[in-house]
């Protein structure tokens, strides 16, 4: 085995420490023995954007212990990571150090709406069977932890943090993989903890805990009438204390395509806003959108002029989607709202034996459903729901 130290600089030249970095990676990524890339415990770098290419001779382990910081300013970006792999089949990044984005400074300039977007921390694209443990992230500019086009994850035993109030600071966002598993970790930010968008199949997320944050969502899907696909996602064992959402799908109005085959099992809300919640009419933060209607412009010769016909907007469509066995408080009146596009209904939709009670005992809680071909169970619905 080749096992290659990174050496701290004492930050003498930040250029240094880059280029240690990508001098160790250029020599593990040639290995033909299984390399480690260690960034050894006890020391902190701090570390401009870099990106890691592959593809390498060999699988290799991304062993950190230290702490990696960004640097602390908004022009160490030209595009939307600070740190990148991409195309490295049998990549693993372990260890029991610390990956800490400094996101303030990017916060800010997006509350000043002087920025319209910032780099994730860690982004992971192409390959094949990439496995992610035991580091905490922080303060992320925006993503924490993008996923994109893997064929084969395994996400374990990480933490995320990040104010509630920090602007799409996601813990961990996932499109265009299949067979993935999250599993044992604990997500506090300001936007989805998890969040499944277009072209991912096959995920498995088990016992997360939650907040705060926007819950573990679907979507978006479907945005500037877009086709999107998302299927087989099986969400258990999970926990959600006073985030926005719990559980969520949520797709744009003139999108295409499906969210299918989708369980939600064994959840635990602790005064969550809207604890489960369909929104076919998501319009990018906002809630209660109108439906929005396509207007079309049609040449009579004879009168040279237009006349406009309405047309209905089409919508991802939804279908065979499971909550079994969720509990626990809801912080506002809607418990459950199932608001599905009126021009394409939600379908084998499913609750059985969910019991949200409202975390002020002076309010009742409610549901509501439009548009949903619904199913409930002997074991009874609370708030009671029926479309």
């Amino acid at each position: 085995m080749v096992g290659k130290r990174v050496v701290s600089f004492a930050f003498v030249s930040l250029g240094s420490v880059v280029n240690s970095f990508k001098q160790t990676w250029s020599a593990v990524c040639g290995d033909l023995s299984t390399p480690t890339f260690l960034v050894p415990a006890g020391m902190t770098f701090l570390l401009s954007k870099v990106s890691f290419s592959g593809p390498c001779n060999s699988s290799i382990l991304v062993q950190i212990d230290g702490t990696i910081v960004a640097l602390n300013n908004l022009l160490d970006t030209d595009g939307n990571y600070w740190i990148n792999f991409e195309h490295v089949d049998g990549l693993a990044i372990n260890g029991s150090g610390k990956i800490d984005g400094q996101g303030e400074i990017w916060w800010n300039c997006k509350r000043s709406a002087n920025c319209i977007t910032a780099p994730n921390a860690l982004s992971i694209s192409g390959g094949s069977n990439f496995t992610l443990s035991g580091l905490d992230f922080t303060n992320s500019q925006q993503k924490h932890i993008g996923m994109y086009g893997i064929v084969g994850v395994q996400v374990h035993g990480i933490n995320i943090t990040a104010p509630g109030d920090s602007p799409n600071t996601d813990g961990i966002y996932i499109r265009s993989c299949q067979h993935v598993t999250v599993s044992n970790s604990t997500i506090g930010t300001g936007d989805d903890c998890i969040s499944i968008g277009n072209g991912t199949s096959d995920v498995n997320i088990t016992q997360i805990t939650c907040g705060p944050g926007h819950g573990i969502s679907i979507g978006s899907l479907g945005e500037e009438e877009t086709q999107a696909t998302v299927e087989q996602v099986h969400v258990s064992t999970c926990n959600f204390w006073e985030t926005q959402n719990g559980v969520r799908i949520k797709t744009w109005q003139g999108g295409s395509g499906y969210a299918r085959n989708i369980t939600f099992e064994n959840i635990s809300f602790t005064a969550v806003y809207h604890p489960i919640l369909i929104d076919q009419y998501y319009c990018n933060g906002d809630y209660d959108c109108p439906n929005m209607a396509t207007t079309k412009s049609i040449l009579l010769p004879l009168l040279f002029c237009f006349a406009c016909m309405v047309v209905k907007t089409s919508a991802v469509q939804v279908s065979d989607v499971h909550y079994i066995r969720a509990t626990g408080t809801s912080s506002s009146d809607m418990a459950i709202s199932l608001n599905c596009s009126q021009t394409t209904a939600c379908t084998g939709i499913t609750i059985d034996g969910v019991d949200i009670q409202p975390a002020d005992a002076s309010v009742k809680a409610a549901s509501f459903c439009y548009n949903a071909q619904l199913t409930t169970t002997n074991d009874g619905v609370v708030p009671e729901i029926s479309c």
